[in-house]
């Protein structure tokens, strides 16, 4: 047999499992075979998978591409409605709801399943059949082991009736937790070969380009392109298309000649080789396509192909409740988070080593790609409504053992995706622009943020440097809130030893991290102590309200806020989201935000809690906790404008990269900024025991220079 015939006959073979499989879950719809409390769960989400095949032979047959663009609208939100506004409240979906329905086991258990069921939806629209029959296959075997159950107790019923006539009918049976654990289990374990194989080559293999193609061949003037991704379209996703189909050609090419040249110049920067590379990633948000669109040609001038990939659906391959891909409107975050621990169910070290096991095989036997992905250009987006989640005891949590392994992955996937993707090879940009539901002034607002992410870098250059030249001076610097803000931080400096050649801080312009406006360092940890504090501030989509972080010789002894009334729900809150599972962090980075034409702007608008920490960082001084900026690439030699070597790079954690690298890096970096309203001063004491203020009752005083407007 030739090898186009067995392919074939595989083709054959995995349609007819498909079709098996769409015929058993229509037949569920009518069926009452299962425990009776249970026939509406299984009737409610084979419904949805049926709805979902009828969308993937839509797409798959080509009859999607004559639907008018009220029927595409009206297809999203079906497809969506279960989890929207107030239909979560008795969504299987929601994990409270399940567990009120089924109890707490078998609740949480039932709604990872519906959640895994619903990340299905982008593979309808991505003719991805296979992934489909997966799930497919996973529903009806967990209906299966009800109806099995069912009978059995059926059976024994009747036998029982017929040795005592007239007894009283039981309950139907349903099976164990740890039966419906077991198959879930074993689900993730055997398809990490194909999900999680998959998500790795999606990163580095631009012949997995669905969103690039439909990029850079739909019609991008009409609305009916947004539909065909499959991901929940908003208001801001359509909004963000309108306005950019109104912006002047050059417009657009100027924000993409940003975004491109900032990733370009970042290389030059650090002494990495752009000419060894061949793939760059591009991360953004749906509505953004006529600006992608431009600097996909700009990278393809570099000798760069676009890899644009979804963000993760599933519970193999989710990082908790983040979005690091492409992807529309969040149709509920509280969905999201409620999710975002989901691997708590089944997750062990097996487990744990077989997902290791799948990365190091795929990244090893396609190494040649690996090498050749230059890194991320990502396009954020600000403005939406800030989030505060609900704690629920329903949702599903790590356990202190989990945690552990948790972190275990992180840290082992990390060291594999730097061996293969070199961090001394790789480099970044960032830039961010805001969506409609910023507000009424939307349109001022985008124009006000293309004006920043342009500012004259060469102006910003100057002033910091005179700024960096006090600092060099330093021994520590002391940044002291004001009012109600109780930040009251000492922060040590690396002490040079030739200050004619070298520098304690970065000079940052507009590069990696666009816009313009910093200078930052890597601390000395030991007498690195204090108070940080913040009346509010939004980190990773999460909204945090008077955050407090206490640090002892650089890491964080204690931390607290004010989200819940419940203090152990402040503190967990904090430790899954800022401390990332880890029972501490060092402080990875200090620096200092200049770019006042930010603040300006923000404060105008009334948008300060909107701001991304990219433009907020630029607003005050922040703080990062976790690695260092330079993680990975620290032997890299770093230059300023001015010629003088960047020499504090390193602190004691990501020094031990030299005896046990797993011990040196946390895969985390977390930026905190205080507004300038916020602080009474910043100063740094000089080894003479000279005190240079920097910054005043929220105003710079350096010296010699006035900062830019």
């Amino acid at each position: 047999m030739s090898l186009s015939e067995i392919q074939k006959e595989r083709n054959e073979q995995c349609r007819e499992r498909h079709e098996l499989a769409v015929n058993r879950i229509r037949s569920m719809v009518t069926e009452e075979t299962v425990e009776k409390a249970y026939v509406g769960y299984f009737q409610d989400v084979a419904l949805f998978l049926l709805e979902l095949e009828n969308t993937r032979r839509k797409v798959a047959s080509g009859e999607w591409e004559n639907y008018t663009l009220e029927q595409m609208r009206s297809l999203n939100e079906i497809l969506y409605s279960d989890i929207l506004d107030k239909n979560y409240e008795r969504s299987y979906a929601n994990p409270e709801y399940a567990v009120s329905s089924f109890g707490t086991e078998m609740g949480q258990l039932l709604s990872l399943l519906y959640a895994e069921l619903r990340g299905g939806i982008p593979y309808a629209f991505e003719e991805k059949t296979d992934y489909l029959t997966i799930l497919y296959e996973l529903f009806i075997e967990v209906y299966n082991c009800f109806e099995n159950a069912a009978l059995e107790e059926a059976s024994e019923q009747s036998t029982a009736d017929e040795k005592e006539s007239g007894a009283a009918g039981a309950e139907k049976q349903i099976p164990s937790a740890e039966q419906i654990r077991e198959i879930l289990y074993w689900y993730a374990s055997d398809y990490c070969d194909v999900f999680l194989a998959d998500r790795i080559l999606e990163q580095i293999d631009p012949s997995f380009s669905f969103a690039a193609d439909l990029i850079e061949t739909a019609d991008l003037d009409s609305d009916e392109y947004l539909y065909r991704f499959g991901e929940y379209i908003s208001k801001n996703e359509l909004g963000t298309a309108h306005h950019l189909r109104n912006l002047p050609q050059e417009t657009l090419q100027k924000m993409a000649d940003v975004y491109t040249e900032g990733y370009r110049i970042g290389f030059i920067n650090t002494g990495k080789d752009l000419s060894k590379k061949k793939v760059v990633n591009i991360r953004y948000s749906l509505g953004f396509e006529k600006v992608v669109r431009l600097a996909i040609e700009n990278f393809k001038k570099m000798g760069l192909k676009p890899v644009i990939y979804r963000a993760a659906a599933s519970v193999i391959t989710k990082r908790e409740h983040h979005k690091i891909g492409y992807y529309g409107c969040i149709a509920n975050q509280q969905y999201e988070y409620d999710h975002r621990q989901d691997q708590a169910l089944f997750m062990d070290k097996r487990y744990i080593e077989r997902k290791l096991e799948v990365m190091k095989t795929v990244y090893e036997q396609n190494r040649e790609l690996a090498a050749g992905l230059a890194g991320w250009a990502v396009m954020e987006i600000f403005g939406e409504t800030p989030f505060s989640p609900e704690a629920k005891a329903s949702a599903p949590a790590y356990s202190e053992a989990q945690r552990s392994l948790a972190l275990l992955y992180d840290s082992r996937s990390g060291q594999l995706t730097n061996e293969y993707i070199k961090g001394d090879e790789r480099s970044f940009t960032i830039i961010a622009y805001p969506v409609p539901e910023i507000g009424s002034d939307y349109a001022e607002i985008f124009d006000e943020v293309i004006r920043i992410n342009t500012l004259d870098a060469k102006l910003y250059e100057q002033v910091q440097q005179t700024m960096i030249d006090a600092l060099d001076q330093g021994v520590y610097v002391r940044v002291k809130g004001k009012g109600k803000n109780q930040t009251d931080m000492h922060v040590e400096l690396y002490r040079l030893k030739d200050p004619a050649k070298e520098t304690i801080f970065e000079n940052c312009v507009a590069d990696v991290n666009i816009p313009v406006g910093e200078v930052f360092t890597s601390p000395v940890l030991n007498g690195t102590n204090g108070v940080l504090n913040v009346s509010k501030v939004y980190l990773d989509g999460l909204q945090y309200r008077n955050l407090k972080l206490t640090f002892k010789d650089g890491k964080i002894t204690d931390y607290t806020c004010d989200n819940f009334s419940d203090e152990a729900e402040n503190r967990k809150y904090i430790y899954d989201n800022v401390l990332k599972n880890h029972e501490t962090l060092p402080l990875g980075e200090f620096a200092i935000g200049t770019n006042t034409t930010a603040y300006v702007v923000a404060r105008k608008y009334g948008i300060e809690d909107k701001m991304p920490i990219l433009i907020a960082e630029k607003t005050g001084p922040h703080f990062a906790v976790g690695d260092t900026c330079y993680s990975w690439s620290e032997e890299i030699r770093v230059y300023n404008p001015n010629g003088k070597e960047i020499v504090a790079k390193d602190n004691s954690c990501s020094l031990l990269r030299k005896e046990d690298v797993s011990k040196a890096y946390f895969n985390c970096h977390t930026d905190i900024t205080i507004p300038y309203e916020e602080l009474e001063e910043i100063s740094v004491l000089t080894k003479e025991g000279k005190n240079i203020i920097l910054l005043e009752d929220g105003r710079f005083v350096t010296e010699g220079k006035k900062m830019p407007d």
